[in-house]
């Protein structure tokens, strides 16, 4: 495979979090390294935090492992244990299943940016650390609900309609 031009590479921003939680992530993007190079057994993301911005709600896999290394800049990993400063070269690694919430959270002024490789499973359940929701993941997307599998209220997700 050739050497990946990031300059061509698309950069996705915001998340598929319901409602106005998408809007906790505007200071996030991302480029698909994986896709982009047509791998197919694990996700590669290059993940851009600006200044104030996470990379997700704090969050586990049931099925899938996480590997994140800090590329550029500084971070503050939150887990349920406390947090962790992470500068370029630390590294985190969640095997599945184990339920230990995390995001990493941009608390400087100037941008951050992590790797984080992820193994791909046809279906996915994922827990959301400090709320009641959960989603599940398959071929035809995400679906999010409360952590029992009852739908989300407006409440919850602060949806434009409430």
């Amino acid at each position: 495979m050739p050497k990946l031009d990031l300059s061509t590479l698309e950069r996705r921003t915001g998340s598929i979090y319901p409602g106005r939680l998408n809007a906790l992530m505007d200071g996030r993007s991302s480029l698909r390294l994986g896709d982009a190079g047509g791998l197919t057994q694990f996700g590669v993301n290059l993940v851009f935090i600006e200044p104030g911005g996470a990379s997700s709600l704090r969050h586990y896999h049931m099925k899938q492992d996480e590997f994140a290394m800090v590329t550029e800049g500084e971070l503050v990993l939150v887990e349920d244990d406390g947090e962790t400063v992470m500068r370029p070269g630390d590294c985190a690694a969640w095997p599945a299943g184990a339920q230990n919430g995390h995001c990493l959270i941009n608390r400087t002024d100037t941008r951050a940016a992590f790797l984080v490789v992820g193994t791909r499973t046809p279906t996915e359940t994922a827990y959301y650390s400090d709320m009641d929701m959960m989603v599940k993941t398959d071929g035809d997307g995400a679906v999010f609900t409360k952590k029992d599998g009852s739908p989300m209220t407006a409440d919850q997700i602060g949806d434009e309609n409430d």
